[in-house]
């Protein structure tokens, strides 16, 4: 017997399926849940994202929350702080930009910034090959992004926030879940 069809990437790990079937590719509003989608995804980079989804909880009490205000105001010992915390990823270079993209989203009104670039009418990808690295959206995303100051938010980044987030529908055509988030679910308070 086998179970429903997933997108390729998903591996038998309980958190891939929690994730892949729950969350991802549903929409997600706010600017803190926006912010925390943004931060993850810079996160990831070059790593698996099974890494930041085992330690996703951990990065989110030493992100207070992803609560903007919160984490724009981190100084010094803030960086000191989750530098030497084993249950997060500990880079420098991806902790300040962290805090920076915080203060950078104050006031800025991220969520509609970030959904501005929706394609909610990309054609439905019929395996995990035909779905894009980055499009123009996600480019005119990140160079958005980045003239309001943001940083570690490559085009590479800004698709795969759009694909987090709900704001591309890349579940594969036959995958379980793309008929289900097409219906424009909102889960801003959700993980």
């Amino acid at each position: 017997m086998t179970g429903p069809v997933r997108c390729g990437w998903v591996s038998s790990a309980p958190e891939y399926i929690a994730y892949h079937d729950e969350e991802w590719g549903r929409r997600v509003e706010g600017d803190d849940p926006v912010f925390e989608r943004l931060t993850l995804e810079a996160f990831q980079s070059g790593l698996s994202w099974i890494t930041i989804l085992r330690k996703r909880e951990n990065f989110r009490t030493a992100f207070a929350g992803f609560s903007i205000p919160a984490v724009a105001a981190f100084g010094r010992s803030d960086v000191e702080r989750l530098l030497a915390d084993p249950g997060i990823v500990r880079n420098r270079a991806k902790i300040e930009a962290a805090i920076s993209n915080a203060r950078a989203a104050l006031g800025v009104g991220l969520s509609d910034l970030v959904w501005r670039h929706a394609d909610p009418d990309a054609p439905a990808p019929a395996c995990d090959g035909d779905v894009p690295a980055q499009t123009p959206a996600s480019r005119a995303l990140a160079k958005e992004l980045k003239r309001h100051g943001f940083r570690f938010v490559g085009p590479t980044t800004a698709y795969a926030l759009m694909q987090a987030i709900g704001m591309v529908n890349d579940h594969i055509a036959d995958c379980w879940v793309r008929g289900q988030v097409s219906t424009g679910q909102v889960s801003a308070g959700q993980g």
